[in-house]
């Protein structure tokens, strides 16, 4: 579901109730059902709370003489009802989208002074074909959303990595720096349309209960990619030089938009859609509607909403402000590592390119342990949320890793920046970094997604606006900061950052009910009462 976001997959139990997802299936609004002109819910259908299910608006259309399409189970119309062998192919084939788009952020830092050479430009300049290509992960999805709810989500996949592959192939053989930034740019932005919809094609087709193995394959290749690209890259710019990187690129590029073509739609107000315009073409009855149909809200109205609704919420929400600040400096750590290795391991130590992203690899170690104990977080949740559950349950694995991460920043100050330092002391950093981003990025977002279930979309729109331009900002200055400060002080300043904000899930958890009460989109659960409920949303 283009309204359901990423995150939202990743957080068992699940952030959002079964009633909850199966509105999100049929009717992909984000909110409350709206009170609209198109229906009766003025007056007949609206609850004492002010809320509508979907069981209800069917209910009242029925009445009204129109003949609501829906799925009929055993015909195998819903994607859930599909064969194992078909999920799987959907699952592997869009999580190899999203490899191919966390691969293409990060495999040109393998050589980014080769461009400098070859150009006889800066570095500064070089580095911004990895800022714009950021920026597009937090651009992009506010246009890709939207558009994906009204055409489905293979066009968008097609337009999409068809784009990317296209403006890669002037990266490879461009005669100008100018022509790399620009085309860079242009893949970013057409890139970040898996990352926001292929969360929601996993939960299209596979049930909560079914979700643990593909969602875990998924996010292999979400958290992976990004560490996984200098390790390509390095050894390809240290044989073959920088061209050859995006060549490579060009190529697995082209492959998965090659994929994308045999991909079936798996959108469920798509199919309905279609399916309720095939009846009407049949049978000549116009009284056959989709839900979708007869409740969706006019395209310019969505990208109003798209675009204005994150920001909203980015600065009159605290908890979404604060969280996505955190996440966004944790973030902004990873694509700074990709700079800082180098420093530390080219530079200082003498490494060659290929064995400097072979560093990588402790990175994706420590990502590894994170993803592999989340089971533990989830008896952990289950534990505290005996008496009910509470958004500030989700902060726990958060508490540790923001205790974790300065120790990591401090590790890698004061063993990174000396050459008589064994090696494997800075690895051992990156390993305790991989781990504490990862529980840090899971606990937050999951925070984020169970403080507006019925808001998600917009409150991690807005985390990943934030994210993506801070994290874009790193490549042009962090090695400037590291050369001018010193390595060991440049460190030194970004672990008391983190110990700066440390508390920050501590103030949430104890404060963070009283924040939420305030709040007209917040969840008011609190600790010890009850079922978690949503303010205007009387069925959560």
């Amino acid at each position: 579901m283009p309204s359901e976001p990423i995150e939202a997959e990743f957080i068992y139990p699940p952030a959002l109730s079964r009633a909850q997802e199966d509105e999100y299936r049929e009717l992909d609004l984000e909110g409350p059902l709206p009170i609209s002109p198109q229906s009766t819910r003025y007056s007949t259908i609206v609850a004492p709370s002010g809320n509508v299910s979907i069981g209800e608006l069917e209910r009242q259309f029925t009445k009204q003489g129109v003949r609501v399409v829906t799925f009929e189970k055993g015909t195998r119309e819903d994607p859930r009802e599909w064969s194992g062998a078909k999920k799987w192919y959907i699952t592997g084939t869009t999580s190899f989208l999203c490899l191919g788009v966390a691969l293409g952020s990060s495999i040109i830092t393998g050589d980014l002074a080769g461009p400098v050479a070859t150009f006889s430009t800066t570095q500064e300049i070089v580095n911004l074909t990895v800022t714009c290509f950021v920026i597009g992960f937090g651009v992009g999805p506010l246009l890709f959303a939207p558009l994906s709810e009204v055409v489905g989500r293979k066009p968008i996949y097609c337009l999409s990595m068809f784009l990317y592959f296209i403006f890669t192939l002037p990266s490879a053989l461009a005669k100008n720096v100018a022509t790399l930034v620009v085309c860079r740019q242009i893949a970013g932005i057409a890139a970040s349309a898996p990352m926001c919809n292929v969360g929601g094609s996993v939960a299209d087709i596979w049930r909560v209960e079914d979700r643990g193995m593909p969602m875990a394959i998924f996010s292999a290749t979400l958290f992976l990619g990004p560490c996984f690209g200098p390790l390509v890259g390095g050894w390809i710019g240290e044989r073959a030089g920088w061209r050859w990187i995006y060549w490579v690129l060009f190529i697995f590029v082209g492959l998965s938009f090659a994929l994308t073509l045999f991909i079936p739609e798996t959108l469920a107000p798509v199919i309905l859609r279609r399916k309720a315009q095939k009846l009407r073409k049949e049978t000549g009855d116009n009284s056959y509607k989709s839900l979708d149909e007869l409740e969706r809200l006019p395209l310019t109205e969505t990208l109003k909403i798209a675009c204005s609704r994150p920001l909203v919420m980015l600065f009159m929400e605290p908890i979404v402000l604060f969280m996505s600040f955190y996440l966004s400096f944790v973030y902004s750590l990873l694509y700074l590592l990709f700079f800082a290795f180098p420093l530390a391991f080219e530079e200082i130590r003498g490494f060659g390119l290929g064995m400097t992203g072979t560093t990588f690899v402790s990175i994706m170690l420590g990502i590894v342990f994170a993803l592999a104990i989340l089971p533990y977080q989830e008896r952990l949740y289950t534990k505290v949320t005996a008496d009910g559950t509470f958004p500030e349950a989700r902060l726990y694995p958060m508490m540790f890793g923001s205790i974790l991460l300065p120790i990591a920043l401090f590790i890698f100050a004061f063993t990174g920046a000396y050459a008589h330092v064994h090696w494997i002391a800075p690895c051992i950093a990156g390993t305790l970094f991989g781990f504490a981003m990862i529980i840090i990025y899971v606990a937050a977002n999951s925070y984020i997604v169970d403080s507006y279930s019925n808001y998600a979309a917009s409150a991690i729109a807005a985390k990943t606006l934030l994210r993506s331009i801070i994290g874009a900002m790193i490549p042009l200055f962090v090695v400037q900061m590291f050369h001018g400060m010193g390595f060991q002080y440049a460190g030194l300043l970004l672990a008391l950052v983190a110990c700066g904000i440390a508390p920050m899930p501590f103030v949430f958890y104890k404060y963070g009910g009283g924040i939420r009460s305030r709040s007209t989109r917040a969840t008011t659960a609190l600790r010890g009462q009850g079922v978690m409920g949503e303010k205007g949303d009387s069925g959560h």
